[in-house]
């Protein structure tokens, strides 16, 4: 997923994705603001009840259309206002990978061969603005997911039988999803069995919305949803609000709690200085875990804030994409080159020490992480990497190194772009905004050849990470795989590994090792590191008992006021 902009839709960017970037903040001085809160009984654990608080993000998300969203700054409010089928426990840590029934009545019923799952809904649902929920919405929606595009479509086209079709406009619907209003039972049938398939179901792009909604880009507009809370007033380039939705306390389903706040205003603040600054002085409430706090006050904020910050490592890997398609990184040498003269402890340092170095893809707590020596050495060797450029006839060439526009993320790409040089290669940096960076490098036309990029788990498997070097990834807009590696052995591992139900990973541990170790070797990406992120409260919030999620982050439906 997922953090800070993985993804969209190519060629709409311009139009629709802008919207929220550009002329981010204004109005900075503004304070937290509370609403009339009062402590009401029935709350869970005692938490007072009501009042508004005030989010600061330094990247917008890359969409407010829950089947386009693609990036933590999204599914942070997205989790919480547009449920499916099934959701994830709101819990700190391990807890809350656990997977539960959404607008299912139940977990599914999964045949023998892994390959149908029967699913029946809850009655008496309504989305917010009161529509019914009816069983046959759920293709639609898959349908309406497919279409527009979301980026991670491939978890579906690739393994739901007719998915494929739909989305090359070879039927008119999904086949292999089947729904009765009347009984309220949906059937999902697979063309092989996907061990992840639950995880794939409870992202928020597969939540339900109501039949006919258009398919198209909703983001100033966000669909109706089912969910303790709903968005509304998105004033496009500075804010939305997600506010506490009054219809759905009477559904009582379990174990999605209702929510402290009446409203969550998110405000867009370009600069993460004044971001941190404002929260520090407790004029805004929250630090977008997204961000990067600065350098130069992360000492005040670790004096003066230590009851209100923490470091929360997360499974993630960062990483400079070799597009393997095109000169010079279609050449392996060039990539191991790459990877030989990569300073990890240098990138590090310009992560404010929320960084920790790795060179292998899937990262440490996530089954399968290696723990063998990197392959091409763990310290840099600029003099080992040049020779091999010289001597594959590689020097002066040309690259273009695509870069985010934010830091730390435009220090890594100057550190790399000059790194690159110092091994022969004649580079030069395009730095662009970072809600369109994805979008565009992900679209064919654009094609890079080499660049930033990341990934944080969207579910604690390593399927997940190995989307971004599955050939069947590759696609023209929305692209994950961005060094579009199309590598038989990794294909063939993959058509085994995925199989592979979540519960049993363990029996399969060694086999993704191998898998990771051999993904190194070939130097397909240039993996830098795996990162933590700030939890970063004002004082007027209990800090301790917000939910901190291994998958949303802030989960704002555990916030409460003091």
């Amino acid at each position: 997923m997922r953090f800070w902009a993985r993804i969209a839709c190519a060629m709409l960017v311009a139009l629709a994705l802008s919207v929220f970037v550009a002329a981010c903040g204004g109005g900075d001085d503004e304070g937290g603001g509370t609403t009339s809160a009062e402590t009401t009984g029935g709350a869970a654990g005692g938490a007072r009840q009501g009042g508004t608080i005030t989010v600061l993000m330094g990247t917008a998300p890359d969409y407010l259309d829950p089947q386009l969203a693609y990036t933590t700054q999204a599914v942070e409010a997205h989790w919480i206002s547009y449920t499916g089928l099934l959701t994830y426990a709101r819990a700190d840590g391990e807890a809350g990978t656990r997977l539960l029934p959404g607008l299912a009545e139940d977990l599914p019923t999964i045949s023998r061969d892994g390959r149908t799952y029967d699913f029946v809904l809850r009655r008496g649902l309504r989305y917010s603005d009161g529509t019914p929920v009816r069983a046959t919405d759920f293709p639609y929606s898959v349908e309406r997911m497919v279409r527009i595009p979301w980026g991670g479509r491939s978890f579906v086209t690739n393994y739901v039988v007719g998915a494929q079709e739909y989305d090359t406009g070879r039927a008119r619907s999904i086949s292999g999803i089947t729904a009765n209003d009347a009984t309220g039972r949906i059937t999902i049938r697979l063309r092989e069995a996907y061990g992840a398939f639950e995880n794939v179901l409870a992202f928020p792009a597969l939540a339900f919305v109501p039949s006919g909604t258009p398919m198209r880009n909703l983001s100033s507009d966000p669909p109706p949803g089912v969910g303790p809370y709903m968005l509304d007033n998105v004033v496009p380039n500075r804010s939305f609000t997600v506010r506490r939705n009054p219809l759905f306390a009477d559904f009582r389903i379990p174990d999605i709690p209702l929510g402290n706040l009446d409203a969550i205003n998110v405000r867009l603040v370009s600069n993460t200085n004044s971001e941190a600054q404002q929260v520090l002085n407790n004029q805004a409430d929250i630090f977008d875990p997204g961000d990067t706090l600065p350098p130069a006050l992360l000492p005040q904020i670790e004096s003066q804030a230590r009851d209100r910050f923490e470091r929360k490592p997360v499974p993630s890997t960062f990483y400079f994409f070799l597009n393997t398609t095109k000169p010079p990184f279609d050449n392996e040498r060039a990539r191991q080159a790459v990877n030989m003269a990569l300073d990890r402890d240098a990138l590090v340092r310009l992560s404010s020490g929320f960084f920790e170095p790795s060179c292998f893809f899937l990262p440490e707590g996530i089954v399968g992480h290696p723990d063998s020596p990197c392959p091409f050495g763990d310290e840099p060797d600029i003099e080992g990497a040049r020779r091999i450029i010289r001597e594959e006839g590689l020097e002066g060439t040309r690259l273009v190194v695509w870069g985010q526009e934010r830091s730390p993320r435009k220090e890594y790409v100057d550190y790399y772009t000059d790194m690159l040089n110092r091994i022969g290669f004649d580079a030069q940096e395009r730095i662009i905004a970072d809600t369109v960076y994805f979008p565009t490098i992900g679209n064919e036309r654009t094609d890079p050849q080499t660049g930033f990029a990341n990934w944080l788990q969207d579910f604690p498997n390593p399927s997940d990470f190995y989307l971004l070097l599955d050939a069947r990834s590759i696609q023209p807009t929305n692209n994950q795989n961005f060094s579009k590696v199309d590598d038989p052995f990794i294909q063939r591992q993959l058509l085994r590994l995925n199989t592979v139900p979540a519960s049993r990973l363990d029996t399969v541990a060694d086999d993704w090792r191998s898998l990771d170790e051999y993904t190194a070797r070939r130097a397909y990406n240039a993996v830098f590191g795996s990162i933590s992120v700030p939890k970063f409260f004002s004082e007027r919030l209990n800090f301790e008992d917000a939910i901190f999620h291994p998958l949303y982050f802030n989960d704002w439906s555990s916030i409460s006021l003091k």
